[in-house]
């Protein structure tokens, strides 16, 4: 999944940043409201705000992007707040969020709820995903091929997941690089190709074809 993380607390940033990374995600961290205005632009599968900013309100963004026309109206947003009061995480939940959770917390716990609001806003009642005999789980992070587990590396997790949630289409070869570098990240010119060698030589060559000039297609 490619996230969102708007935390100006350095310390925590870092750690939640590096967690998420670790479990096969790309997370593009923006410490200030602004950064993350400009970010936003972009798509993402999740959004974790801090509702008190040192340049403006996460809460009142969060409003904001629940009320204007943006690329991220819909994304599911999982609110991070210091408890003051009661109702604290009943003000995020009408303004907007997904999900609210309060600090100090643990990383597990975070990315379970990352993962839940995500599985939300696709509706999915199943969490599996199949394309023939692969099967991936999202919840487990885990890969089977015709019923043996498949050791996959983040990225390689990161972009089969991807290719599997649009298995029969073809996804282009700039989406997948903001997908595993982010929206700043520095791309080699064979990065994506690289993965991509590595899952065919473990899944098989023809699951994933490649579509001259367009992208890339996992066979369904």
């Amino acid at each position: 999944m490619r996230l969102l993380l708007v935390e100006d607390d350095p310390k925590l940033g870092s750690a939640v940043h590096d967690f998420l990374e670790a479990g096969g995600n790309v997370v593009d961290w923006s410490p200030r409201l602004a950064e993350a205005r400009g970010a936003a632009l972009e798509e993402f599968d999740a959004i974790l705000l801090e509702r008190d900013l040192p340049d403006g309100s996460g809460l009142q963004w969060l409003r904001e992007l629940r009320t204007r026309p943006t690329a991220n109206e819909t994304t599911p947003v999982l609110l991070l707040a210091v408890r003051r009061t009661a109702n604290d995480c009943i003000e995020a939940l009408d303004a907007g969020a997904d999900d609210c959770l309060v600090k100090p917390f643990a990383l597990a716990e975070l990315a379970a709820r990352v993962r839940a609001v995500t599985r939300r806003a696709a509706g999915q009642r199943q969490t599996l995903l199949r394309a023939g005999p692969i099967v991936l789980d999202p919840a487990a992070r885990k890969v089977t091929l015709s019923g043996q587990r498949v050791a996959c590396t983040a990225r390689e997790y990161a972009l089969l997941e991807a290719l599997m949630r649009r298995a029969g289409h073809v996804v282009s070869r700039s989406d997948l690089e903001r997908l595993l570098y982010g929206y700043a990240g520095e791309v080699s010119s064979n990065a994506v190709e690289v993965h991509l060698s590595s899952l065919r030589r473990k899944l098989g060559h023809d699951r994933i074809e490649t579509v001259r000039g367009l992208g890339y297609c996992l066979v369904a």
